[in-house]
């Protein structure tokens, strides 16, 4: 199940299923569940933790040190999920002290070539980060988004649950669960409705999520009111709750 141009610290843990390809190298301090496969010309440095199940294509760079300049050495971690699919020329770095001292990648998720995601990211499930899509440190980002090819995100930002950013979209402030944005700098534009019918949203929650987007950010009306005029809305829907949660607890601000 390992070619014999692999080179396999000692140290590393490695489930006995797991199929390693030519030439890739497994640092110490990295552990690899079961059911994953890791193709040729793969590197990966620890500490690390690879869950079940995971596909991780050639030329990819799995846990190496985050490029930081405050780094200097310390061990902190990657850890992935299940069943992800990274492919050609991903990387995903290691966190820093000045953080949560991991990197987290959840599971079912689809890395396409070139892919970045810094340290300290937190991703979610059922992702889809496109070709080129490149995260800077510290972001997050939840359950079901898809960003689009070549999409940019500043350090520290937010990236709700059941986001779609467009090709080419620059993003530097919070993006609220549910919203589509698009351009450089990200703008709104709409809420992902196909997205949340293809994953059992009711035709009334989607209305209502519609209904305060366009009051807590199209309308532009002072916070307090905003936040009257929604209030129907958070009583009858969890879902809008969470989208107004989030823009009140945005740090950052949200894109507008």
């Amino acid at each position: 199940m390992i070619h014999s141009t692999a080179i396999i610290d000692p140290a590393a843990n490695i489930a006995d299923d797991v199929e390693i390809g030519a030439y890739s190298v497994i640092g110490a301090d990295v552990e690899i569940d079961s059911g994953s496969w890791i193709g040729p010309h793969v590197v990966i440095n620890g500490p690390t933790k690879i869950g079940k199940d995971n596909r991780i294509f050639q030329f990819a760079s799995i846990g190496e040190q985050p490029q930081d300049l405050k780094y200097k050495g310390q061990p902190t971690r990657l850890e992935i999920g299940d069943r992800n699919t990274i492919r050609e020329y991903v990387t995903l770095n290691r966190a820093t002290v000045e953080d949560a001292y991991t990197t987290r990648i959840g599971s079912d998720n689809l890395l396409m070539a070139y892919v970045h995601v810094a340290h300290d990211c937190q991703l979610g499930n059922h992702l889809v980060l496109a070709n080129g899509a490149t995260l800077a440190g510290h972001v997050q980002v939840g359950d079901y988004a898809i960003l689009g090819g070549f999409t940019l995100v500043h350090q520290f930002s937010r990236i709700g649950a059941h986001c779609l950013t467009s090709m080419g979209s620059a993003v530097n402030r919070d993006v609220p669960p549910y919203m589509i944005v698009s351009g450089n700098y990200a703008k709104p534009a709409g809420i992902n409705k196909e997205g949340l019918k293809r994953r059992g949203f009711s035709a009334e929650a989607i209305r209502a999520i519609l209904n305060a987007y366009k009051i807590m950010v199209r309308s532009r009306k002072p916070r307090e009111q905003a936040l009257q005029e929604v209030q129907p809305y958070i009583d009858q829907h969890s879902e809008v709750k969470q989208f107004v949660d989030f823009i009140i607890n945005s740090e950052r601000g949200i894109v507008r």
